[in-house]
């Protein structure tokens, strides 16, 4: 008998043990793996803002990328120079206006749902009105009918449906009319701003920057990319202003109207490349021109489109939210410039072993970024729901959705694997006639491929981190990976070149999954709830 008890107190302790281990956070990754497939009304919700986000995000790469195509057709020198202004484009793209996407989505997520919530409190204050209304209707009924006296009861009827019917009303008015969201308001400043001095400083100083990203003044590429650069630098203003504009409508939980836009611009935009630099023979020149006009077409549309769901302009100046977007933007500044750096530094190695090698690097290096890119559609879904759950404090949910978000990215990462591996490989060609840029971007295809879920994972825990307000751990935990990254590429690129760009590359987006991984997964900062015993990991 003292035996079974002792056995049976083994039993408990060792089951108690077991829970505590099951409570780590880091078992919060693996929750309900095997619904990662199950369309239920979390993954509907996701799915939902995801896919046409990935599309809408991924619009842009895939353009630059049929830009690609096209001008390799003018020559490799052409395309390693597209290559090195794209290069330039998308860092000086992700400084400006990155930050501001990122909290302009989490912003309007808080402030809609706290519109959403007074909302739900006016229609419960309607239901208890009407109810408190009819309760003193039936007590009125039954006093006239013990008096005998029931004369005014079609009247006093006829107040309650007037009453229910004005309220009813306001409720439904609150409900649909447009709303005053200030953060919305600052994202659509912001973007015009950082718009015109985007332009301004890549056209006054294009010379300078493109010295900086390794093209000296003998160096064929030079004079081609310098009137690409200059001539994209135009429509800076009207792409800036769209993403921010598209940031707004992802805090809504709305990305299937800019998606329309988008795929409508873009397609005008391939539509127009061969004309302008085949037809009309206008070379690099005509596909920088098919690009600015797709993009204040978009912009100009999407304005148009939200003027009908907010006001452009708040009640009061001062309504406005610059010292937070500064305050939050400044961090993910920092955070941008350091991780971009990593990107464009590897261009810039690139560029310096030749036209050939720039020119398979480009091809390989928007192929990575254009198919990792996709899962920023997923990374978008998982920082609007976060930033509304997290509003409403609903800890379960929050932690529902970022796992099955992470869990869809890495099925989604080994789903590219192979796409990539099999499609870039064998359409090489499709980018460059010359048998040695082939050569080297089937070389690149090996490591472009092998770090798809990596690459998927880490744009996710980007959303994750930005949906929970952890702006500055994402900020400084990604300078540290980039100070790491760079001197990794630097030291590879000398004893490896080519090849050690790309192994660099590797070791740079795997330690940036394993910042999001680390936070999360320890339990601390905003996931602290994970630790608790009122919150259940398995």
């Amino acid at each position: 008998m003292e035996e079974e008890n002792n056995n049976n107190n083994n039993g408990i302790s060792n089951n108690s043990s077991i829970n505590k281990k099951l409570k780590l956070p880091i078992f919060v990754f693996f929750k309900d793996a095997r619904l990662v497939l199950k369309m239920d009304e979390l993954a509907k919700e996701i799915l939902g803002i995801a896919l046409p986000s990935a599309l809408a995000v991924a619009a842009d790469p895939i353009a630059s990328l049929i830009d690609s195509a096209f001008i390799g057709h003018l020559g490799p020198v052409e395309l390693a120079a597209a290559g090195v202004a794209i290069a330039l484009l998308n860092q000086a793209s992700r400084i400006t206006i990155f930050p501001l996407v990122s909290i302009t989505t989490s912003f309007v997520a808080e402030e809609d749902t706290i519109e959403n919530l007074n909302i739900k409190a006016l229609e419960k204050e309607f239901i208890e009105d009407v109810e408190k209304a009819a309760d003193e209707n039936v007590e009125k009924h039954a006093i006239v009918n013990f008096d005998g006296n029931n004369n005014n009861n079609g009247q006093e009827d006829g107040k309650l449906n007037k009453f229910t019917s004005a309220n009813r009303s306001e409720a439904e008015k609150v409900g649909k009319k447009k709303r005053n969201i200030a953060s919305a308001s600052t994202a659509l400043l912001f973007g015009t701003i950082l718009g015109l001095l985007q332009a301004s400083i890549l056209i006054f100083a294009a010379k300078p920057l493109l010295a900086i990203m390794g093209l000296k003044l003998d160096s064929p590429m030079r004079d081609p990319a310098e009137k690409y650069l200059k001539l994209r630098c135009i429509g800076a203003p009207a792409y800036l202003l769209s993403l921010a504009i598209q940031g707004i409508f992802r805090g809504f939980k709305d990305t299937t109207t800019p998606l329309y836009v988008i795929l409508a611009g873009y397609s005008l935009n391939v539509a127009l490349d061969p004309v302008f630099i085949f037809v009309l023979k206008f070379g690099i020149r005509g596909a920088a021109f098919s690009h600015v006009i797709s993009q204040y077409i978009m912009a100009t549309t999407l304005l148009f489109l939200l003027t009908k769901k907010v006001y452009l302009l708040p009640p009061r100046l001062k309504d406005l939210q610059i010292f937070r977007f500064l305050t939050n933007g400044g961090l993910l500044l920092m955070r941008v410039v350091a991780v971009t750096f990593c990107t464009t530094f590897a261009a810039s190695l690139a560029s310096r072993l030749g036209p050939i090698p720039m020119a398979a690097f480009q091809t390989c290096l928007q192929v990575w970024l254009t198919s990792s890119l996709l899962a920023d559609g997923l990374a978008v879904a998982v920082q609007a729901i976060l930033a509304c759950s997290f509003t409403e404090k609903d800890y379960k949910k929050a932690a529902s959705s970022a796992t099955r978000t992470l869990q869809m990215s890495f099925v989604l990462g080994l789903f590219l694997t192979f796409l990539v591996a099999f499609g870039l490989y064998f359409g090489a060609g499709l980018f460059s006639k010359n048998h040695q840029v082939v050569q080297l971007i089937r070389l690149g295809t090996s490591f472009v491929a092998a770090t798809q879920s990596i690459n998927t994972l880490a744009f996710v825990f980007d959303g994750v981190n930005y949906g929970a307000s952890d702006f500055a751990y994402s900020a400084y935990s990604l300078v540290l990976v980039s100070i790491v990254s760079i001197s990794t590429e630097f030291v590879l690129y000398k004893f490896k070149q080519f090849i050690g760009i790309w192994i660099a590359l590797a070791i740079y987006i795997t330690l940036r999954m394993f910042a999001g991984v680390w936070r999360m997964g320890t339990g601390t900062g905003p996931w602290r709830f994970l630790r608790g015993d009122s919150y259940s990991i398995l």
